[in-house]
């Protein structure tokens, strides 16, 4: 039975074919070379032929001259279209390598996470990025599904190196590491590495730099919201500077807290004891929509913000909460909002709490779910 491939191993084989074993392999194929190189050799060949061996080149008059202009014409115009040929199908290759190694970046979520469904979009403010400076991850560990969701100053492709750092991160510490404060300090430390490998490379005869000076990277900073979700529900948060999530329940909506986030990661240094805050519990039905600034900042052509508390009311005004369902009307309000593009990147992520509600006697009272 035939097994589809994921972006890893679609990347891994692209980079195979594009890196020095696959010039050895093309080494190995004369005709395919052959026929690159004959076609401009042939046309180079038919002029040298008609200029040296042909009377009619020799000629003064007013039809040899033509005839000679048409012929180096014709002689031009396959070079240029075989060039253009040759650099297209270069340029679709880089793109198909580029798209696969973004794709493990950013990979898509699953449908489900340990009983939760989940359904996530991002889009690029840079046309030649399909990854921006927005990240989102959720993975099952033993303490619960953690999730991130951040936003790096700046966008497009140069916030991409500072996401691949993050998520890195990330995806080791959500396991390893018992408390979420834990996971925060690990991710503050690789963006630290990050930012200081990254300034050597800009500024390789300046050395390291601290964070007192005035480069521009070492003001650079990234916007952090960390959930853990427990297997009874318990929903707890640490937040750095992003904005809040929305808790979502058939025909209401509100927003998960309402404490004062921490600083972004970067410019400060994280406080000395780092709790969790508890948000309580995520009913089986409800859901959670996680969103960047982007969102909220999408203005129209008269200036006004896109109005995202009344898209998401409006999405589950008297229905449940279906994940995909929610993603495609805000996604859609969004897009017709700023005219088919945001000015920044986007990313949307929504889960929904799909566990089968716990005994009657550990029922937790509703009323919990009011924002703190």
């Amino acid at each position: 039975m035939l097994r589809a491939e994921g972006p890893r191993a679609q990347l891994i084989r692209r980079l195979r074919r594009s890196g020095p074993g696959a010039r050895r392999r093309d080494d190995r194929s004369p005709p395919r070379r052959a026929l690159s190189l004959g076609l401009p050799a042939a046309w180079g060949a038919l002029a040298v032929s008609y200029r040296m061996a042909c009377p009619l080149a020799e000629q003064d008059g007013l039809e040899a001259r033509m005839a000679t202009s048409a012929v180096f014409f014709a002689v031009g115009t396959g070079l240029v279209v075989h060039v253009r040929a040759v650099l297209l199908r270069e340029l679709r290759q880089v793109r198909e390598v580029a798209g696969a190694a973004q794709r493990v970046l950013l990979r898509p979520l699953p449908p489900r996470v340990d009983g939760l469904g989940v359904a996530a979009a991002q889009m690029s403010a840079d046309r030649a990025a399909a990854v921006g400076g927005d990240l989102y991850e959720v993975i099952a560990t033993e303490h619960g599904v953690r999730v991130v969701m951040g936003d790096v100053r700046g966008h497009g492709l140069g916030a991409i190196g500072t996401v691949a750092a993050v998520l890195g991160s990330f995806r080791e510490a959500a396991h390893d590491e018992p408390e979420l404060g834990g996971v925060l300090r690990r991710l503050d430390r690789a963006l630290a590495r990050h930012l200081r490998e990254r300034a050597r490379r800009e500024h390789p005869s300046s050395g390291a730099r601290g964070p007192e000076t005035d480069d521009p990277v070492a003001e650079d900073f990234v916007t952090v919201l960390l959930l853990e979700i427990r297997p009874d529900g318990e929903v707890r948060a640490l937040n750095c500077g992003h904005p809040w999530p929305y808790l979502l329940g058939t025909g209401r909506v509100a927003p998960l807290a309402r404490a004062e986030p921490l600083p972004p990661l970067g410019p400060f240094p994280l406080p000395a004891v780092l709790r969790a805050e508890p948000c309580g519990p995520l009913l089986p039905g409800d859901g959670l929509f996680l969103h960047t600034d982007g969102v909220e900042d999408a203005r129209d052509a008269r200036g006004r913000f896109f109005p995202l508390l009344p898209a998401l009311t409006d999405a589950v005004r008297d229905r449940p909460v279906v994940p995909e369902a929610v993603l495609r009307a805000v996604l859609a309000g969004l897009l017709r909002h700023s005219d088919g593009r945001p000015g920044d990147d986007v990313a949307l992520l929504v889960l929904r709490n799909d566990r089968r509600p716990p005994p009657l006697g550990r029922c937790h009272d509703r009323a919990r779910h009011a924002p703190r």
